[in-house]
């Protein structure tokens, strides 16, 4: 398959603070105790592959996940929703999401091309729709965690390019310009306006 390769004009400097490739869906049905209080699985490097997915999670090569087969999100959503909430931190990687940065504006990154480099060579990804927490939100995180992470639940991306992610410093290159500032910010969607 060929990809037209897009500008990438904006570079930032972030941190890859949590990997996750799971190979099953941990989060099936309702929410139970028994299975949100399972240690999360962690990695220290994941293998992305260009339409495929993360190497070895329950989405990769699954033809209705390829738009979406890998999930980004900012940890400073989960801070700022903990410190609004009143509770401690919590494990980043609790929110299920492949890749999770500090210091980026993950939410600005819907519909926008923009790229990964952990040293290891750049990861291309198109980022698309929000990834939408579930309810077990309320019970592994805290109550009020699923409402909550509405609007900052990170994006679900479509890989174009094979690469390795690895825990640590890494360069983040957009088409768009992002605000660090706002990285915890819920982006809510636009109001829907009245048909005339």
């Amino acid at each position: 398959m060929i990809h037209t390769v897009v500008e990438l004009p904006f570079r930032y400097d972030v941190e890859v603070v949590g990997l996750l490739a799971a190979p099953g869906h941990r989060y099936d049905g309702r929410p139970d105790p028994t299975t949100a209080a399972l240690p999360v699985e962690s990695r220290t490097s994941i293998e992305v592959r260009a339409d495929l997915g993360v190497v070895g999670d329950r989405y990769s090569a699954r033809p209705a996940h390829r738009d979406a087969s890998v999930t980004v999100l900012a940890v400073e959503s989960l801070e700022e929703l903990a410190a609004e909430l009143g509770t401690g931190t919590w494990d980043p990687l609790a929110a299920r999401r492949n890749v999770v940065l500090r210091g980026a504006e993950v939410e600005a990154l819907r519909g926008q091309p923009f790229s990964l480099d952990c040293g290891a060579g750049e990861v291309r990804l198109d980022g698309g729709r929000p990834a939408n927490p579930c309810a077990w939100m309320d019970l592994v995180l805290a109550p009020g965690a699923h409402r909550g992470m509405r609007g900052r639940g990170g994006v679900r991306c479509r890989p174009r390019s094979d690469g390795v992610l690895r825990l640590g410093p890494a360069v983040l290159r957009s088409a768009v310009p992002l605000d660090a500032a706002r990285a915890g910010t819920a982006r809510r969607p636009e109001p829907r306006r009245p048909v005339a």
